[in-house]
């Protein structure tokens, strides 16, 4: 069973998303293992986004995952972390399809509403950027042999 970390970003808890963004996800059969309303840290955010050091658009990254409250997430479920990206859609929102949040909710980007670990590395460093072992909770649910 693999583990991705989402992240519902500062524009999508001041809009109001966060219910409806996880609702989706459960809707889709994953499981919730982990959340928390936080606001990131500047070396939080800078660890978290590592890989865009000395891009012109890192800057703005940092100051908008710190400009407002997150909603962070650890979900589990089997071919999550590609199958979450599709659920999220398309990073610039221009190219996100109807029926992905992205594509329902987004009208800009960056400011594109949630952010999904994009492989097994990245989903492991961020979590351990953002949650404690102790703070996931593993169970199964009663319905998941019908998922």
């Amino acid at each position: 069973m693999e583990q991705t970390f989402l992240m519902i970003k500062p524009d999508g808890v001041q809009r109001g998303l966060i219910g409806r963004i996880v609702s989706r996800l459960e809707d889709k059969g994953f499981t919730l293992v982990g959340c928390k309303f936080a606001q990131v840290t500047a070396q939080q955010a800078e660890f978290h986004y590592a890989e865009h050091v000395g891009k012109d658009f890192y800057p703005n990254l940092v100051k908008f995952i710190t400009s407002g409250p997150v909603f962070a997430m650890v979900w589990e479920g089997d071919d999550i972390i590609a199958l979450s990206r599709i659920l999220i859609g398309k990073t610039n929102v221009k190219e996100a399809q109807p029926g992905t949040i992205r594509g329902d909710f987004a009208a800009h980007t960056p400011n594109n509403l949630i952010h999904g670990s994009d492989s097994m590395e990245s989903s492991k460093r961020e979590i351990g950027n953002f949650f404690e072992a102790q703070e996931l909770v593993n169970y199964t649910k009663g319905l998941a042999p019908w998922i």
